[in-house]
């Protein structure tokens, strides 16, 4: 959306090594040359913080590519579970959407796209020291995510967050969900949320503490 010209300071980065000040020495149709001057950020130490989703349909998924994103994923992992309408996924437009929250928010890092997986598969392999915060709509008496973490935060310095598709999760799954050591079952308040809205407030509330 910039019309760059030559002799032009843009900041560049790589999600490895940090960011970069660098000026524009040729423009060209196809491509356009930089020279590094220096680099002006190293990246910070980020949480290790799944997101597990059920694919929704494109518009509601890519806000929530976008706010996971700007919020400090570091590993999303598409899920198919039983209520989950949307079994296809276009990778490259999730990755054009990463790439664009990243360099919205300054963020010098992108997080890593996983193929997509069956619930029961990603249950079958999950690791046991990640804390596994399972946001379950159809339970009425959990805890807030913010009371349900507040002596839990200390036991765990990996963590995942698992949303579910437009329905829940069914009774056997939630049932599967629960029977996995790590898992945290919360609340994020009366209303049913959209999944999109879901995953915003709890990745806030992970990263508040």
């Amino acid at each position: 959306v910039l019309r760059i010209k030559l002799n032009d300071l843009i900041t560049v980065f790589d999600g490895v090594t940090g960011e970069w000040l660098s000026e524009v020495t040729s423009i060209n149709r196809d491509n356009i040359v930089l020279q590094i001057k220096k680099k002006i950020s190293e990246i910070e130490e980020e949480t290790d913080l799944w997101l597990i989703f059920s694919p929704i349909k494109l518009f509601r998924m890519n806000i929530t590519i976008q706010k996971a994103t700007e919020l400090g994923v570091s590993q999303f992992i598409p899920c198919i579970t039983q209520n989950t309408n949307q079994t296809k996924i276009n990778m490259r437009n999730i990755y054009i959407n990463m790439v664009e929250a990243a360099e919205q928010s300054e963020r010098l890092t992108l997080p890593k796209l996983n193929e997509v997986v069956n619930l029961n598969n990603l249950l079958r392999d999950f690791p046991k020291d990640r804390g596994l915060i399972f946001c379950n709509e159809n339970e009425k008496n959990l805890p807030n995510i913010f009371k349900a973490l507040e002596n839990k935060s200390s036991i765990f310095k990996k963590w995942a967050i698992l949303v579910g598709p437009e329905g829940g999760f069914s009774e056997t799954e939630t049932e599967a969900i629960l029977s996995i050591s790590s898992t945290i079952p919360v609340s994020l308040g009366k209303r049913i949320l959209r999944s999109d809205t879901a995953t915003t407030a709890a990745l806030f509330a992970v990263q508040s503490f």
